[in-house]
């Protein structure tokens, strides 16, 4: 949603009456009488704020502490300053700064105060509408690492440990998707894409080594009863009636929202070693105190069950 109010911010009564009534007419005005109330009505609304006027001169704290506070916790906020022409060095600090957008001389002259409040408006909508953009595009690249992360992960099960590695990463993916929160931690400013593919090679390198060492400690399939006591020990779980409940939701996604550049340790791959060792014959359900997991049959898999279960991931569970 894109914000349109004007937060206007003195200790004047009189002040704060007249700037409501002429500005009302150009957009919906909120007003505060100190910095702390400026700061209490940012906490309330700030999302709805696009445009905050602060006077400089009042008792306590300044405008520009306001500002500076406006500056780190509201950054689409756009900020103006309001003062005298006494007060201009103010003014010219809070500009080299970076706290404020514009400043308005005090008295007001009608026509330059609209035509300023209007312009600022004009470029938080443009800040609101850049933002929304740079969030779809984030948002997009989390989605495709998401998924290349999961096809790596069937890649390296398949050479790890063939037999059933597919019914091993479907569960994998459904039991992400139960626990929820599988979105990849990337710091964007940081990686270009050749970087990243190099990082998400190596980490896949890694997860392979892990993954042969858990499976060369399980050794041979055994009963029911043993998979789940090993799983318990791997996973840090206890075993729970016909399953194990494991109270830490990370051991089931790991794998696929650590940040990259981490290097995937041995617990991170514990839960996949196990499926892959099981053939993915276990479903993870919600529990008191946790996650269950308990044995289940196979299921009959669709060609595409790996693009479909790529599309879902990022979804909340149903």
């Amino acid at each position: 949603m894109t914000p349109t109010k004007i937060l206007y911010v003195d200790d004047e009564a009189m002040a704060l009456k007249y700037f409501e009534r002429l500005v009302s007419p150009l957009a919906p005005v909120l007003t505060a009488g100190s910095v702390e109330e400026g700061r209490a009505v940012l906490l309330a609304h700030g999302a709805d704020v696009a445009v905050l006027v602060c006077d400089q001169r009042m008792p306590g704290e300044r405008g520009n502490e306001l500002l500076r506070h406006a500056r780190e916790y509201y950054p689409g906020v756009v900020r103006m300053l309001t003062t005298a022409y006494s007060e201009l060095g103010d003014a010219i600090e809070a500009i080299n700064t970076g706290e404020i957008y514009r400043y308005i001389n005090k008295p007001w002259e009608l026509e330059s105060l609209r035509a300023d409040l209007k312009n600022a408006l004009e470029l938080a909508t443009l800040r609101s509408e850049r933002d929304g953009l740079m969030r779809e595009r984030l948002l997009a690249q989390q989605s495709r690492l998401l998924a290349n992360r999961l096809a790596a992960l069937l890649m390296v099960g398949s050479a790890v440990y063939a037999d059933g590695h597919e019914q091993a990463l479907y569960r994998y993916a459904e039991a992400a998707r139960a626990v929820g929160g599988a979105e990849p931690m990337v710091d964007w400013n940081r990686w270009d894409h050749a970087d990243l593919l190099q990082a998400e090679a190596q980490r896949g390198a890694a997860i392979a080594a892990h993954l042969r060492d858990a499976l060369h400690s399980l050794g041979p399939r055994g009963e029911a009863g043993d998979a789940l006591l090993a799983l318990a020990r791997s996973v840090g779980g206890e075993v729970s009636g016909d399953g194990v409940l494991v109270a830490n939701a990370t051991v089931f996604t790991a794998l696929l929202v650590s940040p990259a550049g981490e290097t995937p340790t041995a617990p991170q791959c514990a839960w996949l070693a196990w499926l892959l060792w099981q053939a993915g014959q276990a479903r993870v359900t919600p529990a008191q105190g946790g996650w269950l997991v308990r044995p289940a049959a196979p299921e009959a898999l669709r060609a595409d069950w790996l693009a479909d279960a790529m599309e879902r991931l990022g979804k909340a569970p149903a």
